[in-house]
């Protein structure tokens, strides 16, 4: 589950400012946050970096569960 909707909602930026600021397009960024398309490792990188969060938080639900062996089903 693509988690960036949820990240973004704490900044209150649009999909074109994040865009811009990693240097994507709009589009491209709207299908990652949408989960139709899955951004490279930079971009994903990027992203988290803009956010100030890793990439286990952007894109991962479970990813404390993991970590602790506790995945919910």
């Amino acid at each position: 589950m693509i988690r960036i909707n949820l990240i973004k909602k704490r900044g209150d930026k649009s999909q074109k400012s994040v865009a811009d600021s990693i240097g994507i397009t709009t589009s491209y960024y709207g299908m990652i946050e949408l989960g139709v398309r899955n951004p490279s490792l930079d971009v994903a990188m990027d992203i988290a970096n803009y956010y100030n969060t890793s990439i286990e938080d952007l894109f991962f639900d479970n990813i404390s569960s993991m970590k602790t062996g506790h995945i919910h089903k």
